[in-house]
């Protein structure tokens, strides 16, 4: 993958976000992350549910909201994680965060703690799934979104969004997988100003000629 252009920015029409990384709207990924089996590029080690191992950031308010769904959560997660801190306990103040301040959640075995369960994938999400209630608002907005992310005035790509096989597969662009993500979080201009600026991206590519048979 050629990523000499990883950080051209194209503008956007948007009160708060005011550029986007051109890459995002020509990149593409595996379309369906679960029927992905991930591996690290470095070490060609399988890593499923790679893009969790670090753990996330996660808003004061996103918190309240996870432990507030706590019992219902909690069954899913495996006994030894059940009980233990969910997050840490230092507040780091950041101001992309719409509470100005996020906490970290705990990182058990090499993975997020959310993963210590019986199935891959989030266990909020699943909790979710299973029980009929909005994640929305509940699981972290960070990575919902991943792999975009955010700072200060500029939609970008997460900083390790290379270290994952997931990025070497043919599949929708970057945009077009977490565009709905996008509106739901940050609201329909930014779409508008997105979709516009997609379209300023696809039209400057070269356009390729039609093969002919013989």
């Amino acid at each position: 993958m050629d990523t000499s252009s990883l950080e051209s920015f194209v503008p956007l029409d948007h009160p708060r976000f005011r550029q986007v990384w051109a890459l995002i709207f020509t990149q593409k990924m595996a379309a369906d992350c679960m029927e992905h089996q991930c591996t690290m590029v470095e070490t060609h080690t399988k890593k499923l549910d790679a893009c969790c191992q670090y753990g996330c950031d996660v808003d004061l308010a996103e918190r309240d909201a996870i432990l507030a769904r706590a019992e219902q959560i909690r069954p899913l997660l495996k006994p030894a994680v059940q009980q233990r801190p969910w997050f840490d306990n230092e507040v780091e103040h950041d101001d992309d965060y719409p509470s100005g301040a996020v906490v970290r959640t705990e990182v058990v075995d090499d993975g997020c703690l959310f993963l210590q369960h019986d199935k891959r994938g989030c266990a909020i999400h699943r909790a979710s799934i299973e029980q009929g209630w909005d994640f929305r608002g509940v699981k972290p907005a960070i990575c919902r979104l991943f792999p975009l992310s955010y700072e200060g005035d500029a939609i970008v790509i997460a900083d390790e969004y290379t270290d994952y096989s997931c990025v070497f597969v043919d599949g929708p662009t970057l945009y077009r997988i977490t565009r709905d993500t996008l509106g739901d979080v940050f609201g329909a201009e930014l779409i508008q100003a997105l979709d516009a600026a997609e379209a300023q991206v696809l039209a400057s590519l070269p356009k390729k000629l039609p093969v002919l048979s013989a």
